[in-house]
Formats: structure tokens, sequence, C-alpha cells
């Protein structure tokens, strides 16, 4: 016969019973109606008029958000590893703003601090089984880090001189008053976002820019190279330790 506390643990942390699929449907539907009252919050005409009600529906969703935390502790088996691990902490900052609220008013800023609650569906959903695929990323960010501090050094390299060759070929008739506004305009040039705050406006300084742009755009796909080699590496050498003459297909 399960005791209280295993029945409690199958329902919140399994979901191959109908109460733990019932229990998982509505806590995502909790958490995606608390994201949504904080993004409604956010705009003032809407917190003007409904200020309030949005205040108590947050409360709500505090509390139980509160009571399933405390649940949870209450059913693990090893309490300090689920406060500490990355679960456990989302838990306890998507609830603790609210409560920091009431001792300190002004604290009401961490408030956005609360959408990290949409972070918890990936557990809910098991979206968790894509772990494998991020740290593979992870890995190959870390192992191309050199090359891509190279390659930033060498984009810091060029801000720098395009900003001043355009400091002086601009001047600041054009808006370009200083070396580090021109820096500024280099690098927005060179990322493609261009804002238009400042533009060029002699023929020379145009020219100067369209070779910002085209560098720019070539520039992009050198980072993704970079990362996409260490993936395919990373890839290539853990299909390598596959024993493939092996039905189990365990390692050599």
């Amino acid at each position: 016969m399960y005791s209280l506390k295993e029945k409690m643990r199958v329902i919140i942390f399994g979901t191959d019973t109908t109460l733990g699929k019932l229990f998982d449907i509505s806590l995502i539907v909790s958490i995606i109606l608390s994201i949504l009252i904080v993004m409604l919050d956010s705009v003032h005409a809407y917190k003007t008029s409904f200020g309030d009600l949005f205040n108590q529906l947050e409360w709500v969703f505090t509390i139980l958000f509160t009571v399933e935390y405390v649940l949870r502790l209450y059913c693990s088996k090893k309490p300090l590893n689920y406060i500490f691990s990355f679960f456990g902490v989302v838990d306890l900052f998507s609830v603790i703003p609210s409560y920091i609220s009431l001792f300190f008013p002004g604290a009401q800023v961490l408030s956005v601090i609360r959408v990290l609650r949409v972070l918890r569906v990936f557990r809910v959903l098991k979206l968790v089984q894509y772990v494998g695929e991020a740290e593979m990323l992870l890995k190959a960010m870390k192992a191309s880090k050199r090359k891509i501090l190279i390659f930033l050094f060498f984009l810091m390299n060029i801000v720098l001189l395009l900003g001043s060759v355009m400091y002086l070929i601009e001047g600041k008739s054009s808006g370009f008053d200083s070396i580090p506004r021109s820096i500024y305009w280099a690098i927005v040039t060179l990322t493609t976002v261009g804002y238009g705050d400042i533009s060029p406006q002699t023929s020379i300084g145009q020219t100067v820019s369209a070779i910002i742009m085209i560098i720019g755009y070539s520039i992009i796909a050198v980072p993704t190279g970079i990362v996409t080699s260490e993936i395919k590496f990373a890839k290539d050498k853990s299909e390598e330790n596959i024993c493939n003459n092996c039905e189990d297909g365990t390692l050599r």
C-alpha cells in the first residue's frame, strides 16, 4: 500500500497516471495564464483599468506555485538536490518577487523575473530530452572559443579603423562628432542593424558605408561556420566511438 507521500510523488513528478497528466495540464494552464497577466500588467492602459484584478490574480498564482514548490520539496527523495537544481531555482525565483514586494515596496520592478515561469513548461512537457543537443552546442562553442575570440578581436580592429576613418571623412556636420560615436555607427552598420540616427552625407562616406555593409554580410557566416564545424567534428567523434558491428550499439 502506497503512502500519501508516494502517491503525491507519482502525481507531481510522474505523467503515466490520469491524475499526473491532469496535474501537468493544470500546471501548464496556470503558467500560461500567469505569464499573460505579467505581460498585460506591463501595459499602462490595462494596468490602469485592471491593476487591482491583475494583482489579485497574481497572488492567487503565487500561492498556487508556492504550494506546488512546498509539495515538491515534501515529495522529493532528496530535497536539497531539488532546491539547488536548475528547475528548483526557477521554481523559487518565479514566486519570490511577490513576497519581496511585501517588505520592499520598490521591489515591484523585480516582478519581471516572474516570466521565468515559462521555463517550467520545459519540465512539464518533458522537453529536457533535448538537453543533449544543447550540451553538444555548448561544447562546440567552448571548443571554438579561441577562434571566436580572434574573430571578435579582428572585428574590433575593423570598427576602430572604419569609425576613425568616418570621423575624418564626415566630421561633426554629419553627426560624427567624436570617434566613439563614429565607432558606434560602424558597429551598427557592420551588423546591418542600421538605426539611421547617423548617416554619411558625402560620396566618400557613402562609399565607405557600402563597403562596411558588404563586409557585414560576409562576416556573419564566419562564427556560424566555426561553430558548425565543431558540431560536425563532435558528432563524427561520437559516431566513431559507437560500435557499428554490435547489435546493441555499445561503446568500443
